[in-house]
């Protein structure tokens, strides 16, 4: 709803699924077209990350989550969606140095929003009839 809004007010918006997008880093490294799909992203006035923390970074996604957060840090805004807690992002990004840095970057002049209770799409599931 938030990156909707944003699109409707005239924003630069992208969204992306992380493991998706770290894909489709890697097939760009390959294919020569990595500096354009990162510069791609670094002009986008919000960019939303979702599904943070399904799979632990390896060191190429390290890498690219920290030039994605680097690029935008106090320039444009990020949103990451993820079901777990940012205490234990640490872990999902496994080397401390990095994930101090990365960290160090989401958090500071973050604006937290924690969701509670039941997840909305199990909702949706429950209400609809059987037919």
């Amino acid at each position: 709803a938030i990156g909707y809004k944003a699109c409707m007010m005239g924003y630069k918006v992208m969204y992306f699924n992380i493991n998706k997008l770290f894909s489709k880093l890697k097939m760009a490294k390959a294919d020569g077209s990595y500096i354009k799909e990162i510069n791609k992203i670094e002009k986008q006035d919000l960019i939303i990350l979702d599904d943070f923390g399904l799979q632990s970074l390896d060191n190429f996604k390290r890498q690219d989550l920290m030039e994605i957060i680097e690029d935008r840090h106090g320039k444009k805004s990020t949103i990451i969606a993820s079901q777990l807690p940012v205490e234990s992002w640490h872990e999902v990004i496994a080397e401390q140095t990095i994930a101090d840095a990365i960290l160090d970057r989401i958090v500071h002049n973050a604006l937290r929003i924690e969701l509670k209770g039941e997840s909305m799409r199990k909702k949706k599931i429950e209400k609809q009839p059987i037919e």
